[in-house]
């Protein structure tokens, strides 16, 4: 189980545009993803921006590996409403990612 961290998405501006509290979880990013029957988790990369907002800074270190699996096509961001801009989150996250195994 995460523990929330309120300073999550103000840590994450460091490595991404602050733009996952513009995303209300519609899901289109995950319907139009081509990896989205293929990945071992359902629903990225929305759970992914769903743990951003929420601060569930764990669960995205946990749950890394699903992060590698987005081939960065653009789709999702071509589509989203309310341009949160998922790609670039997804991106951000990676830069997270490495930026904290290398604390380890």
């Amino acid at each position: 189980m995460s523990t929330v961290n309120l300073d999550f998405a103000e840590e994450l501006k460091a490595f991404s545009q602050d733009t996952a509290l513009e995303c209300f979880n519609c899901g289109t990013c995950t319907a139009i993803c081509p990896l989205g029957q293929d990945l071992v988790s359902d629903n990225f990369p929305r759970r992914m921006i769903r743990y951003v907002q929420v601060g569930a800074r764990e669960s995205i270190l946990e749950n890394a590996n699903e992060l590698w699996k987005c081939l960065h096509c653009g789709l999702c961001t071509h589509t989203c409403p309310r341009q949160a801009d998922p790609g670039e989150l997804i991106l951000g996250l990676k830069r997270f990612v490495i930026a904290n195994f290398r604390k380890v």
